[in-house]
């Protein structure tokens, strides 16, 4: 094993990994709190201090593991932001706006990894980690982005699906959510989550940003 290359890998992506979960994290908590729900910000969560978003698993050891496996996609998780949605001003729509938050966090930091690497590449920077860390940027927020919007309860989509759908279907879907960390984990292993949902949406965002980066610096 090159372990050379294996620590380089981690520091090119220590610093979009823990970027991408707790802006992630705390838009939640801004968005719950700004329709009305003031417990993340109670619990002093609406921070962009990663050490009050850290799960030792989900944020360090899955990375890693992922890092060390050679996947070749990076995500992980941060420790869930408290929202009370009974707290909310109208709870079943302001739950579709707060879910949202975390994806569009991480889309408009995929664009901002995105127009950084243009810039490096326009002035001219040849520095291979630099380089290497926007678009692990991209990549990061660009899976979180496509895998929180996965329709199923406790994912972000689903969440937004229970918001949107009428109170019968919605009850129904919500009960999922128990079990929803369990169906998700079968839906990865089986690569069902990446070949029918991730892969097409991260074709469009690829897509967008190979219409001002060159491929050749898009990928790794």
């Amino acid at each position: 094993m090159d372990y050379t290359n294996l620590i380089q890998n981690i520091l090119i992506y220590a610093l979009p990994v823990l970027l991408a979960i707790t802006v992630h994290e705390a838009a939640h908590g801004y968005a719950a709190r700004h329709f009305g729900d003031n417990t993340a910000y109670l619990l002093g969560r609406i921070t962009l201090n990663p050490l009050k978003h850290i799960d030792p698993i989900g944020t360090i050891l899955m990375p890693l593991l992922l890092i060390f496996s050679g996947s070749p996609f990076l995500f992980g998780y941060a420790k869930p932001v408290p929202v009370r949605f009974g707290n909310l001003n109208n709870p079943k729509r302001d739950m579709v706006w707060v879910a949202l938050a975390g994806p569009a966090s991480n889309l408009i930091m995929a664009l901002v990894w995105g127009v950084l690497l243009y810039l490096m590449l326009g002035a001219g920077v040849e520095e291979e980690f630099f380089l290497k860390m926007a678009r692990g940027g991209i990549l990061v927020n660009t899976v979180m982005f496509a895998f929180n919007l996965f329709p199923i309860p406790p994912l972000d989509g689903g969440r937004i699906l229970v918001g949107l759908l009428p109170y019968k279907y919605a009850e129904l879907l919500s009960r999922v959510e128990p079990w929803g960390f369990f169906l998700v984990l079968a839906l990865v292993v089986f690569k069902i989550i990446t070949t029918i949902w991730m892969m097409p949406i991260m074709r469009v965002i690829y897509g967008f940003f190979a219409t001002f980066i060159p491929p050749q610096f898009l990928y790794f």
